[in-house]
């Protein structure tokens, strides 16, 4: 089992910037790949970005050049620092840990509004 805390969250005006943290109970270095992903109520899960053992990342179209995912495989975390921020932004974001099993496991998440 392999337990993720985020933190983070909160309110930001649009045009502000957050740094979202995942804290993870394994160690990620061991990880296929870490991911964040964002939820509406009442919508399907949104990718966000994904970033594998090697560094390498994939980042969604409709955050690229806004979002970064980096993570410190030292303290087992990764982080999703957010800039520019629009209220289109607003969601739960989900921290996950896929091992090279394909097994994923998911955070609590943290919420994120983005509001004048």
């Amino acid at each position: 089992q392999v337990q993720l805390v985020e933190s983070g969250g909160g309110l930001v005006r649009p045009g502000g910037s957050l740094r979202l943290s995942c804290a993870a109970s394994a160690s990620i270095s061991s990880a296929y790949c870490m991911s964040w992903y964002r939820q509406v109520p009442g919508n399907e899960r949104e990718f966000i970005a994904r970033i594998y053992s090697d560094y390498n990342t994939d980042v969604a179209d409709s955050v690229n050049g806004r979002f970064t995912i980096s993570m410190d495989n030292v303290e087992n975390m990764v982080y999703l620092e957010m800039n520019s921020l629009k209220p289109e932004d607003t969601a739960v974001y989900y921290c996950t840990y896929r091992t090279w099993d394909r097994l994923d496991y998911w955070g609590q998440g943290t919420q994120v509004t983005v509001s004048s």
